[in-house]
């Protein structure tokens, strides 16, 4: 036995036998006083390991260096968006974590080095399927669980999914009949380990919505089963599990290349109870889909800002074996692209049928106003404690403006309407919702500079909202103004000081990325939020992604950005998309003061809305969907 392998085996300690250690396979104990926790590093490897009260991060990275062989220097141990230093005492039992490294250290070429096999024994004392949270909303799932458990040891083994773009496996029961669909993180569109040549990002780079990390989607699907209290919208049972198959995908290399060999490895999956059903909803008529059901998951998709509510993702089940109309049962899946951390364009499918249009009935009206977002995020928190603050504040606002809607009188098509960006001409504009928001922001930037400490704090990066820019020539106008409205994303909207600390979604850019912008010194002055709003109004889409095109050496095939130089990465799959609004750069107090602000614009937003023409032609939207 070498040497690194004795010490990883004197750290783990692991008596355990068998290719699974516990009993029943489910869910191993720990001893009193230590937690488990699960460690994830951006390149999609696993390990489960025990916390005594003295560990710090630099234990955890150790361990991960020892058994895994995984480079630690320059790393950051990360638990949602918080990142973990010394002190330890915020993880709990059950925590997945992840271990990510700075751009000089990354590369996507590294390998996964999961432990496998004999290895997996020493090094990982957690059972095969293990559930990572405490609702007995979960209990359901670990009785699945269980079966799934019986069957592997039967040689009933797990079947990949071929549609969609990441990962997917259908797990069995004893009898061979699909009881589970389970989707690794690390195999998502983009990651390390997608088994469909969607690959080229680590761990928590912008995903195939830049507003959803890569490998962030998993808990998102858990957030939708977690907030359909009473099963009102019908999501099927959903938890995050950390998951051992020899099934899972693990690319040998930066081309995405399958290893010959299938070897035990971990994964961290969503893990979602899989529902008999019929059909989805883009092969059958939605004028027989019964009001109740289409409302239900449209007050859902609202509430969590749904941004792939697409035909795909709604199945159908016949009640009475016919289809007749009304007999039928809709279940909403793959919720892994709503709670974005920025505002963006939603998608919702349902926002024309006519169910939409119908009034709320009582019933429903009763649930909205019973909806209370400060307890969904504390459920969430405790829940999911790697949710990041910026998406909890997306489900607070975009409940506010639900429930304000709904007693107003406004129906489901109304406010999913207001929600959703507008293509006229060519030009894309702000949502009802975000021009709410952008005016808003408005008012706080005017309490900042007539506040008194304005005048002492940060004095070098303060800026006058009137302030008008500075004649630039045609070609270099272009240029700011391009840049500034990629920049919302990251910048919020105008505020740029250490008072509102900016949560960084792009990490590292592509290398590509990084030689465009370099060529970009940092601006002096920084637009209005006035000007920077009424600038985007009026700037198309299509110029937008010109001028981009012409600065990085792109060009534009069929709506996606492809270089010159024929190399394709991860970001030029998708349309540039651009953020109006951002929402994670306030301390409490400014979140409090804009909610504050927020609501009491929304009746004459509402009653705008409301006094419009019942006859007004039907606008066309810009949403676009992911079908996973």
């Amino acid at each position: 036995m070498s040497r690194r392998t004795q010490m990883a085996v004197a750290m783990f300690k692991s008596p355990l036998r068998g290719e699974y250690p516990q009993k029943n396979g489910i869910e191993g104990k720990q001893p009193v006083g230590r937690r488990r926790v699960f460690v994830q590093t951006e390149n999609g490897c696993v390990l489960g390991m025990e916390l005594d009260r003295s560990d710090s991060a630099h234990t955890v990275k150790r361990r991960l260096q020892v058994a895994l062989n995984f480079p630690i220097e320059q790393s950051s141990l990360t638990f949602g968006d918080m990142e973990l230093k010394n002190d330890l005492s915020a993880v709990r039992n059950g925590t997945p974590l992840l271990l990510t490294r700075n751009c000089l250290h990354r590369s996507s070429s590294t390998p996964c080095l999961s432990p496998t096999g004999k290895d997996l024994q020493q090094r990982d004392r957690s059972g095969p399927i293990e559930i990572l949270g405490h609702s007995d909303s979960f209990n359901v799932l670990k009785v699945v669980a269980k079966d799934i458990f019986k069957a592997i040891k039967m040689g009933v083994d797990p079947l990949p999914i071929h549609s969609g773009l990441g990962g997917a496996y259908y797990f069995r029961n004893p009898r061979g009949e699909s009881v589970a669909i389970v989707k690794p993180t690390d195999e998502e569109p983009f990651a390390p380990n997608n088994p469909k040549g969607f690959v080229g990002k680590t761990l928590g780079q912008p995903g195939l919505k830049r507003s959803v990390r890569v490998g962030e989607t998993g808990f998102r699907e858990v957030v939708a089963y977690l907030l359909d209290y009473g099963h009102f919208a019908n999501v099927p049972p959903t938890a995050l599990v950390k998951i051992t198959h020899s099934v899972f995908n693990v690319n040998d290399g930066v081309n995405g290349n399958r290893p010959h060999k299938k070897s035990l490895v971990s994964k961290i999956a969503s893990f979602q109870q899989f529902v008999q059903h019929d059909f989805d909803a883009s092969d059958h008529g939605t004028s027989s889909f019964p009001v109740s059901s289409v409302h239900h998951i449209g007050i859902l998709d609202i509430r969590i800002f749904n941004t792939d509510r697409h035909a795909g993702n709604l199945l159908v089940r016949k009640l009475d074996g016919i289809g007749r109309f009304g007999q039928m049962e809709l279940i909403p899946i793959d919720h892994g692209l709503c709670l974005p951390e920025t505002l963006e364009d939603p998608y919702f499918e349902w926002i024309h049928w006519p169910q939409a249009s119908i009034p709320f009935s009582e019933d429903e009206l009763d649930y909205i106003q019973n909806l209370d977002p400060i307890k969904d995020c504390e459920m969430l928190r405790r829940e999911l404690p790697m949710i990041r603050e910026a998406c909890l504040r997306v489900l607070v606002m975009c409940t506010i403006f639900l429930k304000e809607a709904a007693a107003l009188g406004l129906c489901l098509a109304e406010i999913g309407e207001m929600m959703s960006r507008e293509f006229r001409a060519g030009e894309e504009e702000p949502s009802e919702l975000e021009v709410v928001c952008l005016e808003t922001r408005r008012l706080m930037a005017e309490k900042e500079l007539s506040s008194p400490k304005s005048d002492t704090r940060d004095a070098e990066f303060q800026f006058d909202i009137d302030f008008e820019e500075p004649e630039l020539d045609l070609n270099q106008k272009m240029a700011t103004d391009d840049f500034m409205a990629r920049a919302t994303f990251h910048l919020g909207n105008g505020f740029v000081n250490d008072h509102f600390p900016l949560p960084r979604l792009d990490e590292c850019f592509e290398e590509a990325e990084q030689q465009c912008f370099s060529g970009f010194k940092a601006l002096e002055t920084i637009p209005s939020i006035s000007n920077l709003s009424m600038s985007l109004k009026n700037t198309s889409l299509g110029d937008k992604s010109q001028k981009y095109s012409k600065l990085c050496g792109t060009k534009q095939e069929d709506g996606y950005l492809t270089n010159l130089s024929g190399h394709r990465s991860a970001n030029e799959q998708l349309p540039v998309s651009v953020n109006f609004v951002v929402l994670a750069d306030m301390d409490e107090e400014e979140w409090t003061f804009f909610l504050e602000k927020f609501q009491g614009l929304l009746y004459p937003a509402f009653e705008k809305r409301k006094s419009a023409t019942s006859g007004q032609k039907q606008i066309q939207r810009l949403g676009t969907s992911c079908q996973f």
